[in-house]
């Protein structure tokens, strides 16, 4: 007689903590592994003393699912994944679901059977779960049947809400997941810019850096990278000294930004600060070459820092919020632009509140975000341009984040991401950018044409020459 509920595939530490949290809130789960030594060792030790069941194999697995099965794929997204779809169609019925909970691309699978894509972290209680039943055949049906599991064990928030929910239709889960990912990136990154000044403008100490870090966590930046962050800067190592210097500086990554990144360039949104905190990594990547970059380039003279540390530490808080607003602004820029290019009907407030409890950058900053997107009182959804009203929810400390870059450019530190977020700022409350310049340079070398100002959508060319004619390519746009 089956007894499992669900089943999950694939033993690294989210799997058994995943598998953990679920026998914690009574389901029943099927665990294996294709290495089924692995199997065995979990029921042995960290699964000892539960109801959770393994399976020899994939037809044993499925013997033990009631119906409709429920599998969680949690393996290394790309090939790992399709393998294993490829084995478990042919065991399966119609109505039973396959869950991808990895992070893959979100056009990535072709199969009649439901997928998912679902945020996890390492810790055993209180994770989100970002819901998708994507690429399938009557998906939207399969949600019912997985929804108690899920909303069960995902993170709570306010008077209780799940930090788990149907997110939408072919690919948006996968693609709020990513989305995540890549807003992770530029917290990450934005967090190691203010300890690169911290550390080398301001001359702190780790201590004194982890104290500053504990502070800011009580503040509008109270959040679970703050948190970690503090608590990073204080670990020492086995002699007594912070571990933190002895970490080599080359940074790596699994994709989810990059293709955050890709997608914005595909669509046409300027997703900035994801993009830098990519390139961010890429740059780190080159240790060997930066090492002996630094013997032969050098960098700006005699410019030490002279003025109120405190005052300047307050600085860089301000300027790390103000930062991280854009980021957040952007990345929501861009999930409304997918949802105009496959018609989804995203809840953007509602996507808030689920990053809110359980995932890498839950925040309080995210409660704020939610209410940014409450539609007005009687309207059904937000105005046009909502996307970017998320700065509605600070005035925006310009004054200490200009300070912030200034000091930075002086001092010589690199500074990708504040600097790109105070520039995608003053380019977006611009009314005038030159682009103008540049649609004629582009009309002058190619003829591509441009719009006048007095009538928009009308494209025209110029023979700036008077030896080039008359003849235009046709528009496009980037």
């Amino acid at each position: 007689m089956p007894e499992a509920d669900i089943a999950l595939i694939g033993l690294a530490v989210m799997g058994q903590n995943l598998i953990l949290n679920m026998n914690d809130h009574g389901f029943v789960v099927c665990a294996y592994n294709r290495t089924v030594s692995k199997v065995h060792d979990f029921l042995q030790n960290e699964a000892k003393g539960t109801k959770v069941v393994g399976a020899e194999s994939l037809e044993d697995m499925v013997s033990k699912l009631k119906t409709p099965r429920r599998i969680i794929l949690l393996v290394k997204a790309g090939q790992a994944v399709d393998d294993f779809i490829e084995k478990l169609v042919p065991l399966l019925k119609p109505g039973d679901i396959i869950i991808d909970g990895g992070n893959s691309e979100y056009r990535g699978h072709n199969c009649e059977y439901p997928f998912g894509s679902i945020s996890w972290s390492e810790r055993r209680r209180g994770r989100s779960a970002i819901r998708s039943l994507a690429h399938a055949r009557g998906h939207k049906e399969a949600w019912p049947h997985i929804k108690d599991i899920f909303q069960g064990i995902a993170a709570k928030v306010g008077t209780g809400e799940p930090c788990c929910d149907w997110v939408g239709d072919e690919g948006a889960g996968h693609f709020v997941k990513m989305v995540h990912n890549g807003i992770e990136y530029g917290d990450m990154q934005l967090i190691c810019e203010a300890y690169h000044l911290m550390k080398d403008v301001l001359c702190m100490d780790h201590d004194e850096m982890a104290q500053a870090f504990t502070d800011w966590n009580k503040t509008e930046l109270d959040s679970f990278l703050i948190e970690i962050t503090a608590n990073i800067l204080k670990y020492k190592d086995s002699d007594g000294t912070p571990l933190l210097p002895k970490i080599r500086d080359s940074a790596g990554q699994k994709g989810t930004g990059k293709w955050t990144a890709i997608s914005a360039l595909e669509y046409g949104t300027p997703v900035t600060l994801i993009g830098e905190a990519v390139f961010a990594r890429c740059l780190s990547s080159l240790k060997d070459e930066r090492v002996e970059a630094s013997k032969t380039l050098s960098g700006p003279h005699g410019a030490k820092f002279s003025g109120n540390k405190a005052a300047f530490l307050e600085d860089i808080r301000k300027a790390l919020y103000a930062s991280k607003i854009i980021s957040y602004a952007q990345g929501f820029m861009l999930l409304r632009q997918a949802a105009k290019e496959f018609g989804w009907s995203l809840n953007y407030g509602a996507i808030a509140l689920m990053w809110r409890g359980g995932c890498i950058i839950r925040s309080v900053f995210l409660g704020k975000i939610k209410e940014a997107f409450e539609p007005p009182a009687g309207a059904s959804e937000p105005p046009p341009g909502q996307n970017f009203s998320v700065a509605k929810c600070a005035i925006l400390p310009q004054d200490s984040w200009r300070r912030v870059v200034s000091a930075g450019v002086q001092q010589g530190i690199p500074m990708p991401c504040f600097s790109t977020a105070l520039s995608f700022y003053d380019g977006y409350r611009h009314n005038m950018l030159p682009a103008n310049l540049l649609q004629a340079q582009r009309d002058y070398f190619g003829a591509h044409t441009y719009e006048l100002l007095s009538n928009p959508g009308h494209f025209i060319h110029t023979n700036w020459t008077g030896h080039g004619g008359n003849v235009s390519s046709s528009s496009y746009n980037a």
